[in-house]
């Protein structure tokens, strides 16, 4: 048999898409799953009293609410989160790639590490503009317990729209850049 050409590390759209919907889900996935705890931590922070502990909270809240009731914030959890995987995930490769092609192959490889970091860094950026205004309503859904505000997601994204327009869906995105 004859030797082949060693085999092309080929990245076409395709690839990209797959690394975005590999994002998408894994965090997107992962965070609505887990949205019953989410819930009770982001309501001992707004009020320590509330409930003794984390097993105490998911009682209180079932027993109030109801099942629906410990899933408060779901639908802007699974859109914000599958944004996010997307830039976390997709974007990085992308930025990987260009950084990589603009420093050549010898910079590069005496750089991966910088580059990786360069690169994570700059796809986290994109991806915390996606999540921002999704992770706002969110937290506002599940922290708002008196009823003045919405638990569907249609209604508070609304609301919150009316209150302060486009600039207050962007309100935390310097924590989430700081983190």
């Amino acid at each position: 048999g004859g030797s082949s050409a060693p085999k092309q590390d080929v990245k076409d759209l395709s690839y990209y898409a797959k690394c975005m919907v590999g994002g998408a889900l894994a965090c997107g996935l992962t965070h609505t799953i887990v949205t019953p705890l989410d819930l009770v931590k982001c309501r001992r922070q707004v009020d320590p009293t509330l409930y003794k502990g984390t097993a105490d909270g998911f009682k209180k809240i079932h027993g109030a609410e109801g099942l629906k009731g410990l899933y408060t914030g779901w639908a802007p959890t699974l859109i914000g989160y599958n944004l996010q995987g997307i830039g976390k995930f997709g974007f990085y490769e992308i930025f990987k790639a260009t950084y990589s092609g603009l420093l050549g192959e010898e910079t590069y490889n005496n750089n991966k590490a910088l580059t990786w970091a360069a690169a994570s860094a700059s796809a986290e950026f994109f991806a915390d503009m996606f999540l921002c205004p999704f992770e706002g309503c969110k937290v506002r859904m599940q922290t708002t317990i008196d009823g003045s505000f919405p638990k569907t997601f249609g209604a508070a994204m609304t609301k919150m729209n009316a209150e302060g327009g486009a600039s207050v869906f962007y309100k935390g995105i310097q924590p989430l850049w700081a983190r």
